[in-house]
């Protein structure tokens, strides 16, 4: 099975663990070899998952005295595992249940601690002393426990994982077998049972209303076929299993605080996977780890791993390894805690999507799968047992290899310089602190490679702390890898994302940086807020910060009546003391409120309470007359609306990408946009919306009728945006003048002469773009940069669509740099084809205007440098 057995090292005295393991594994097939022929689709007891010989407490509730049926029975909501799970904290002096979080729909996120009673009632003192001994770099000893923590359906559509926790936490409360007891006494398990119960819930309604007494088992049966969006994502259409590293959603924000309060040893991830596969557990692709992980872990992975074929094998089920998944990016379960000295585990079992389908390897049923989740979870602890001394030594041997790491580096450490955008600079900084991520605010200014990095405005991040490798792994820049084929993105720098100024410092130039122990006050970077006059002529805030679309919605929907700057201008201000006066100067998208137009009562109120809500300063503008630039009156002050925005989803269109923009426009900026499938779209009155979102899709069956509407639309005022595979149909309308490169020519730039068979898959990772950072020139006059400081923005590029440009510079405001290979990885035949092409384009079109963004400016809601720019094209859109 394992391809590198006699690479298999004698590490950490995992040798001396042999005969153990192989006890263990005999004492796990003996007790779960019968089980194969006992699960069928009718399950007559929860007991029908789990391993004889358990002398199973009765005063301890089974899953179907609470649900009212065995497991596998219907799919369970997670209201109804929640209510198990509280009945087993109720029954059992061996169970805690915590609420961490809840979730966008207000469900409640739990974490269950599972162990012997006398480790219940002292169980903060062993995690604080589990805490204190990895930051002092010490082994765990024999008498210590492992903390195993159990995770379960990250993708709401996979729930065979979250059904199988029910049987597991069951399991672990009830039974009296000797290996269990042994397992709760020396070690503490801790139980997510669901990582997205609002996907989970939405999937679970979804199969349970398409189930009839007779089970249809036809592919193309509507019960495995899920309308959009799918339960596998979180309620902004999220996939939730690539938030670990990002933290933009409240599950994963819950979910990393436990993590670093517990730091456990093993961490597993059970998931699904296609119908026709079969079942994985990790390692995967050697090649694909990412190069921050210790090879330890993969030889503890192994390790672990040859329980769970163990226990597949002995109910005689197909299962692979070391293949299709990788180990790269930290943003997922599976791999974060690999950056931390634990070991994190994939399993992926072929989906019956419903109750029971067909596949290539029979009939896929819902019982089945969820006795395999149950299989690897009783392996896990197995394995655990039997690797406890090797496992425990490994996370010491983490430590004193990440210091040596560090002393080796030729780095030492980060500098990064706030903007005038302090809400963006302060959200990067809370990711920081949430991944535990140590940074201190310089006392002196320090003057690297051409840049300044301003006392009290820059933090400094070191490398010599516990997080070294996480933070390697934020500001990596590499573009060249030993595999250059990636499941997931191949790059995630924090700093491109947030669009800010940094640097690495080397050893040579750490003496440059000085550091205060004063913590980061974004309050007082702020100032003071201004006092709002009642004797102002005007008020205006200025566009840079990320809260100032949310600020200006705010008013809009209150009936205020504001103006956006076309150019700059400066203008006289009443001081907070009413007899000092001073003169400011306002940068383009200032967005200005004249006392004078017609006003809603308690307008000063209103910019006083918006002012303290949104930390957007508010100034007092004396007179309309201006001392340099636009004056007050000018025509350049245009008119803002409260914008009534679509959003075209539905079948055909990515749930991701439009999720993406939704959670943005929702969260971010506080506008309520309307969405609908894009079937209906022939159906709507568009002169009721000002604005039309295309997210990536395929519209090419879009009749003539809807595109003439859409059209005239435009040419009325309207204002159409898209993105991706969007802007290609934009252009296939004729809406913008800029051609899409064709697949044709893609093609030829990868001749295949010369190449074997074996190569295709090479030769296909060569020609995608799955996620890395280009860099691009943007055009700081247009109203779509209004806001922006600096005159290149790092975009995140998921896909290999050029739009070449027509020479326009007035409708091509962003253009790829000739090397726009930023970070990650690309091909140098893509990267040479990105050269110099458009990456944003806005064409006036009548009254109206088409915007196109050739990349994803919302990325995982992580994209911070490129989130503005919809705001901007909704709000600075008077302006063109």
């Amino acid at each position: 099975m394992f391809k590198h057995r006699n690479q298999f090292p004698k590490y950490l005295g995992i040798s001396r663990h042999l005969s153990a393991l192989a006890t263990c594994a005999l004492l796990i097939s003996s007790v779960i070899a019968v089980l194969g022929s006992q699960i069928a689709m009718a399950v007559e007891s929860d007991l029908s998952y789990l391993p004889e010989g358990q002398n199973y407490d009765v005063n301890i509730p089974k899953p179907a005295d609470v649900l009212g049926y065995p497991v596998g029975t219907w799919h369970v909501r997670h209201d109804q595992l929640i209510n198990y799970m509280r009945a087993l904290d109720e029954a059992s002096d061996r169970v805690s249940i915590e609420v961490t979080g809840y979730t966008h729909e207000q469900r409640p996120l739990v974490l269950m601690t599972i162990t012997s009673p006398s480790n219940k009632a002292n169980i903060e003192q062993i995690r604080q002393a589990h805490i204190d001994r990895l930051a002092k770099g010490e082994a765990a000893g024999s008498e210590d426990p492992l903390v195993i923590y159990m995770g379960y359906s990250v993708h709401g559509n996979e729930p065979s994982g979250s059904n199988a926790s029910l049987l597991v936490a069951y399991h672990l409360a009830a039974s009296q077998s000797p290996e269990v007891e042994k397992l709760l006494s020396e070690n503490v398990v801790l139980l997510d049972p669901s990582l997205n119960p609002d996907g989970l819930s939405r999937f679970a309604q979804w199969a349970n209303m398409h189930k009839g007494y007779n089970l249809v088992t036809d592919p193309m049966h509507r019960e495995h076929r899920e309308h959009w969006p799918s339960g596998r994502t979180n309620h902004y259409w999220f996939d939730l299993n690539r938030d670990w590293l990002l933290l933009t959603h409240p599950e994963s924000k819950a979910r990393i605080h436990q993590f670093h309060q517990w730091r456990p040893h093993i961490l597993t991830d059970f998931h699904e996977m296609g119908t026709d596969s079969t079942f994985f557990f990790q390692p995967g692709i050697p090649s694909r780890k990412n190069p921050w992980t210790p090879e330890t872990n993969v030889t503890l992975t192994n390790a672990l791993g040859q329980f769970h074929a163990q226990a597949l094998d002995a109910n005689k089920e197909l299962y692979f390894t070391e293949e299709s998944f990788d180990d790269f990016y930290y943003g997922k379960g599976s791999t974060y805690p690999d950056a931390h000295g634990s070991i994190g585990i994939l399993f992926e079992q072929a989906s019956s999507r419903g109750h029971a389908q067909e596949s290539i390897n029979g009939l896929v049923e819902f019982p089945r799968t969820i006795q395999n989740q149950v299989t690897t979870s009783l392996s896990t602890f197995a394995g655990a047992l039997a690797n406890k001394a090797a496992i425990a030594a490994y996370q010491k041997q983490f430590y004193n290899d990440t210091q040596k790491l560090i002393d080796d580096d030729d780095l030492h450490g980060f500098v990064i310089r706030a903007t005038k955008d302090l809400t963006r600079f302060d959200r990067m900084l809370s990711i920081l602190d949430a991944h535990q991520i140590r940074f201190r605010v310089l006392s002196d200014d320090a003057q690297l490679n051409d840049t300044e990095f301003t006392k009290g405005n820059s933090v400094y991040i070191a490398l010599d702390q516990p997080q070294y490798r996480l933070i390697r792994s934020l500001f990596s820049e590499r573009k060249r890898f030993v595999d250059n084929t990636f499941y997931d993105v191949s790059n995630w720098n924090i700093g491109l994302a947030f669009n800010l100024d940094y640097y690495a410092v080397k050893q040579s130039e750490r003496r440059k940086i000085k550091t205060t122990d004063e913590a980061w006050n974004v309050e007082s970077l702020r100032g003071e807020a201004s006092k709002i006059s009642s004797q102002a002529y005007a008020f205006a805030f200025e566009w840079h910060s990320a809260n100032a679309p949310a600020m200006l919605q705010d008013l809009l929907e209150k009936g205020v009546q504001a103006r956006v700057a076309g150019d700059g201008f400066s203008a006289k201000l009443i001081g907070n003391n009413s007899s000092s006066e001073s003169v400011h100067s306002f940068a383009p998208g200032t967005v200005m409120v004249p006392v004078g137009l017609a006003q809603p009562d308690g307008l000063i109120t209103m910019l006083e309470k918006a002012q303290q809500q949104f930390d957007v300063k508010v100034h007092s503008i004396t007179s309309g007359l201006t001392p340099t630039g636009i004056d007050l009156g000018s025509r350049q002050f245009a008119p803002v609306l409260t914008p009534n925005v679509l959003m075209v989803g539905g079948v055909g269109t990515s749930q991701y990408d439009m999720g993406e923009i939704w959670h943005y426009l929702d969260t971010r900026v506080g506008l309520p946009a309307t969405l609908v499938d894009l079937h209906n779209l022939d159906t709507l009155k568009l002169d009721r919306y000002s604005h039309i979102v295309f997210s990536s899709g395929r519209y090419n069956a879009v009749d003539k009728k809807t595109t003439d509407a859409i059209e005239a639309w435009v040419k009325a005022g309207g204002v159409l945006i898209g993105q991706k595979s969007a802007v290609s149909w934009f252009a296939k309308q004729g809406w913008i003048d800029n051609e899409v490169l064709s697949s044709e020519a893609v093609e030829q730039s990868f001749p295949v002469k010369g190449l074997q068979y074996k190569d295709r898959q090479d030769l296909a990772s060569k020609k995608r773009i799955a996620g890395a950072v280009f860099t691009a020139n943007i055009d700081l006059s247009h109203p779509l940069f209004f806001g922006y400081e600096r005159d290149t923005l790092p975009m995140f590029k998921t896909s290999n669509l050029v739009l070449k440009t027509a020479d326009d510079p007035f409708v091509e405001i962003a253009n790829y740099v000739e090397k726009p290979l930023t970070a990650g990885y690309a091909s140098d035949e893509m990267e040479s084809l990105v050269s110099k092409t458009a990456a944003v384009v806005v064409k006036p079109m009548s009254e109206g205007a088409v915007i196109g963004f050739v990349d994803n400016i919302h990325f995982r809601g992580y994209w911070d440098g490129t989130n503005k720019l919809m705001a901007n094209a909704i709000y600075m859109s008077p302006l063109l």
